[in-house]
């Protein structure tokens, strides 16, 4: 399991959306930003444009028009900035590029139209810097909407705005499972309807930007002791008797450690239900001794995967605190 695949995973996912489904905007009217809930970027919604029950933005339905917001790592507007409009783009209809001022900083807008069957769209992609994100606004209204012009859609676009941080309570409300004790553990991403990542920093960690692909630091820079992976995944084993290979086979699939060695693999109970449990010691790219565990908890239907990597010389401590976020964790 690669312990970067969460975020790029999710920024692949919404960026195919943000090039593909058909969205569009209203209005924009004075007032504090809504931000859809897991977003740190947000507007002023066009005639007060409700959320969206289908993706993250807003949407109305009857009037064929919706916002799809998302986001990208900070230094992608440099290289987006310094670009020219993507042939892929151009194809949409996009033929247009221009500077562009929202809230959350001053960024470049790509317009243009395009026509779906027998639907003419005008279409609007607002690239700005947020924060330390890339904010990216995709617009799509139909081209004859007196309701959706492109006065009203600049209006809008200029409220975008960006938000420190989530809370933490808003992002885990986005899980198919209720956490209820961190154990001190801190929130590094989260995937909708799917996973978490938690993580454990060491006191003073380093706030600096967080170098690419670096296993030893969380997104926010900060450097990691320890990483907590909690995904509810469908399928599993249908046969208890299975539970001993399946354990086996999903451990082997964690990445980032060599030098593995099993000392503990058992079935156990978790939560009231059947589980699994692999620790091992292991050693990282560096060379760095680690300790590592896994948890598999069975359901009908799913099965729920709980992975840890920690420093070995944190182990005792940390096995106590990662246990404790394991029994709080109630399916929904």
């Amino acid at each position: 399991m690669n312990w970067t695949k969460i975020s790029t995973r999710t920024l692949a996912s919404l960026a195919a959306v943000a090039f593909a489904v058909v969205v569009a905007a209203a209005p924009a009217q004075a007032g504090d930003a809504i931000f859809p809930t897991g977003s740190r970027i947000g507007l002023v919604p066009p005639l007060n444009m409700p959320l969206s029950p289908h993706f993250m933005g807003f949407e109305d339905t009857q009037g064929g028009a919706a916002i799809l917001l998302s986001t990208f790592p900070g230094d992608a507007f440099h290289y987006l900035d310094n670009s020219m409009v993507p042939e892929a783009l151009k194809k949409q209809g996009i033929d247009k590029r221009e500077p562009f001022t929202a809230r959350a900083g001053t960024g470049f807008l790509l317009s243009g139209k395009q026509t779906v069957g027998t639907t003419s769209l005008r279409k609007w992609m607002l690239i700005a810097p947020a924060e330390n994100m890339t904010a990216l606004v995709t617009v799509r209204a139909p081209e004859d909407s007196s309701k959706y012009t492109d006065q009203v859609i600049r209006a809008a676009l200029a409220t975008v705005a960006a938000r420190p941080q989530v809370p933490d309570a808003e992002q885990l409300s986005l899980l198919p499972f209720k956490v209820g004790d961190l154990a001190g553990f801190h929130i590094d991403d989260v995937l909708p309807g799917r996973a978490v990542m938690l993580v454990d920093r060491p006191a003073g960690a380093d706030q600096s930007a967080k170098p690419a692909q670096d296993p030893n630091k969380d997104l926010e820079g900060q450097a990691v002791d320890a990483r907590f992976l909690i995904a509810a995944l469908p399928g599993g084993p249908t046969d208890a008797k299975d539970n001993d290979n399946f354990a086996r086979v999903t451990f082997a699939q964690i990445s980032g450690i060599g030098d593995v060695r099993v000392q503990d693999a058992e079935p156990l109970r978790i939560g009231g239900q059947s589980g699994y449990e692999t620790m091992a010691t292991a050693k990282d790219a560096q060379g760095t001794k680690l300790m590592v565990v896994q948890w598999l908890r069975f359901g009908s239907g799913g099965y729920m995967q709980m992975t840890a990597i920690s420093h070995a010389d944190l182990w005792p401590g940390m096995l106590m605190r990662l246990r404790k976020i394991r029994d709080s964790i109630n399916a929904e």
